[in-house]
């Protein structure tokens, strides 16, 4: 195998390098061992196999004592970044974005995707910075409400949608669980609200553009798959509690205050 070329992407855990003519590698560091790679490929298979607009995988490859997945080469910009360039276009990729996940949501019961709810209860348990009485309301919380069948990204926002002249592609399924959808829906709203709390965007003017995004995604959504608003909220604090396991400084004081206030609510009869 020759040597490969300057990656054309980066990530926390992975390098993408071009890979023959229509395929990338992503090309894990050597630190990730095999199994979470080879989690991560049976977890695309399986995504795949449900008829979502998704890269198609192809193997897991060994390059100098590291592991890699093949998978489809799709040429285009994600969201977030065609949102920069075109801010007019706001309330249409946000009305875009609530139609594919509630594409993703419509798939129940699908084969091979681990459940969401464990997951959540594991990250609420790894919340360190999670006060002990927040966390027992969190996990308290999360056993009574329905655990769902549907199929959950784990990580729905812009940033993961890319833009093709073939239509939108969805990526980065690691955390792909079948459960709630409304769970997954809360996730997408904390990520959303909190890049606008953590200071990440500045500028007044795209603030209320990031809030004008996200109440135009909700509506959107809701208007798709109706009646699920009161549960949604009931999701938030615990999703805020859970999202605190992935140490985030500058969004752990927002984080804990969502869950603090949250909890403050009691639960509907």
């Amino acid at each position: 195998m020759d040597d490969l070329d300057k990656p054309i992407a980066y990530g926390r855990t992975a390098e993408i390098f071009a890979w023959g003519e229509n395929q990338v590698l992503k090309l894990f560091h050597a630190w990730v061992g095999f199994e979470a790679v080879e989690y991560e490929y049976r977890i695309a298979r399986a995504v795949q196999s449900c008829g979502l607009p998704v890269p198609q995988v192809g193997e897991i490859v060994e390059y100098k004592g590291r592991y890699g997945i093949t998978c489809q080469r799709m040429e285009g910009i994600s969201m977030t970044e065609s949102l920069a360039r075109a801010p007019w276009k706001i309330l249409r990729y946000a009305r875009r974005m609530a139609e594919l996940h509630a594409r993703v949501h419509a798939v129940t019961h699908p084969a091979d995707i681990p459940p969401l709810h464990p997951k959540i209860a594991r990250k609420i348990l790894q919340a360190t910075s999670l006060p002990a009485r927040l966390r027992q309301k969190a996990l308290s919380r999360l056993e009574k409400l329905p655990e769902g069948h549907g199929l959950c990204h784990g990580d729905f926002h812009p940033d993961n949608i890319l833009l093709t002249p073939q239509g939108e592609v969805i990526l980065d399924w690691m955390d792909a669980g079948t459960g709630n959808p409304l769970a997954d829906l809360a996730r997408t709203s904390i990520i959303l609200k909190g890049s606008i709390e953590s200071g990440q965007i500045r500028h007044p003017l795209l603030k209320r553009l990031a809030h004008l995004f996200h109440r135009a995604y909700l509506a959107q959504y809701f208007s798709l798959r109706p009646g699920g608003e009161s549960e949604y909220a009931l999701w938030l604090p615990i999703i805020a509690a859970a999202r605190l396991s992935e140490h985030i400084p500058e969004l752990e004081g927002w984080l804990l205050a969502q869950a603090e206030q949250g909890f403050s609510q009691p639960l509907p009869e």
